[in-house]
């Protein structure tokens, strides 16, 4: 009978969480170094975050675009709605999400809501001089590297916040991007930038997707250089191979990773934690390849999984019923390509920011066990692949 009830309390229960609204909020963080990326040289950051939240929460359609003709759908959210307890613990792991070049926090929110239905905290940015809301200058395309403190200072707002810090687990972190956004994930990860050899495979193969000029800042290849070789940029441009991880990363989900060519292939061999990717099979902006594929063989065990005739664009929000947009034209069903990140991202985010666990004897909690780090073959790496 015992075993009954609690099979009926478990029940009902998941049907609770389940229902449990999201909530949405947004800040403005003090954050130096955006000044040098920010077309202002503003030292802000903008955050937004999604989280599980209290119940009777009124959510509202999130839209981006002029009033009356949006262009993308993002979902449903409650604007500040009080965050929701968790029931078991009282926090809940968190997931940094970065967006692409020339992105939003909010482009990437289908992730972040459906992140948070599931019970996650979702902290984005929007990056400073890389983002589609302020003018887009040249430091903020090349500084890639930079990303992750983004991300880091994001999550210590967080913490810090009376609202929303103490409902996160700071020991159960995951990373999640789309395009430059997986960058830099595995940067935050471990991964270190490597700008020259950058630099020469761009030189040799000027045609691939991450070397042409990108259509949201279309810098030129000279632009480019005379920002990395001026004196006045030699500290900042000497960072980039500097170690920019972030502390108590547990799992990295990267969707359709850009530029893995700026990365060392050693750096990527040795990083520690699990690694999902996710890509579309007809990416021409970031080639499966010389990206993602090369990123998975790279990584020890790092799952692949490759959707059949998507492109980058498919990781985007949803195209709004009429928008005319160049990227919202043909391509791969956005609700099957979202569907099968989500599905991956959970799999992933579920085994790896596992809940802590009572030792059987009482007295302080354990963490569920990580695996160790494989041995590597600095030649051969095993990789999983599985196409849909």
């Amino acid at each position: 009978m015992r075993t009954i009830m609690l099979l009926i309390c478990v029940f009902f229960a998941s049907i609770v969480h389940a229902q449990l609204p999201v909530g949405e909020t947004h800040r403005e963080v003090p954050h130096p170094p955006a000044a040098e990326r920010d077309s202002a040289h503003r030292p802000m950051l903008r955050v937004t975050i999604w989280y599980p939240a209290a119940p009777g929460s009124i959510e509202k359609p999130i839209l981006i675009g002029p009033e009356g003709k949006p262009l993308f759908d993002i979902g449903m959210a409650a604007p500040d709605a009080p965050p929701a307890p968790n029931p078991r613990s009282g926090k809940r792991p968190v997931i940094l999400l970065s967006h692409g070049f020339g992105g939003t926090a909010r482009i990437m929110g289908w992730f972040g809501v459906a992140m948070a239905r599931a019970g996650y905290v979702v902290i984005a940015v929007d990056h400073p001089g890389n983002n589609g809301l302020d003018p887009m200058t040249v430091p903020g395309a090349v500084l890639g590297w930079e990303r992750p403190g983004d991300l880091r200072r994001a999550l210590e707002f967080a913490l810090a916040d009376s609202q929303i810090g103490s409902h996160i687990d700071s020991t159960r972190i995951g990373i999640a991007g789309f395009s430059l956004g997986g960058f830099t994930a595995l940067v935050g990860a471990g991964a270190r930038a490597d700008l020259p050899r950058l630099r020469r495979f761009c030189a040799a193969h000027p045609l691939d997707g991450v070397c042409r000029p990108q259509i949201e800042f279309p810098i030129s290849p000279a632009q480019r250089a005379a920002f990395e070789n001026d004196p006045a940029n030699t500290e900042l441009i000497g960072n980039a191979g500097a170690d920019h991880s972030i502390p108590h990363v547990r799992a990295v989900f990267a969707m359709a990773p850009a530029v893995v060519q700026g990365l060392t292939p050693e750096s990527l061999r040795h990083v520690a934690v699990p690694v999902s990717i996710i890509l579309g099979g007809s990416d021409d902006v970031a080639p499966p390849q010389t990206n993602g594929v090369l990123a998975a063989r790279l990584i020890p065990h790092a799952q692949l999984k490759i959707i059949a005739g998507a492109g980058h664009y498919n990781f985007l929000a949803n195209c709004a019923p009429g928008a005319d947009l160049p990227i919202c034209a043909g391509g791969a069903s956005q609700e099957d390509v979202h569907a099968a990140a989500i599905g991956a991202a959970l799999r992933l985010f579920r085994q790896h920011l596992a809940v802590v666990e009572r030792r059987s004897g009482g007295g302080l909690p354990a963490l569920r066990s990580r695996r160790a780090p494989a041995a590597i073959d600095p030649h051969h790496q095993p990789i999983k692949v599985s196409t849909i």
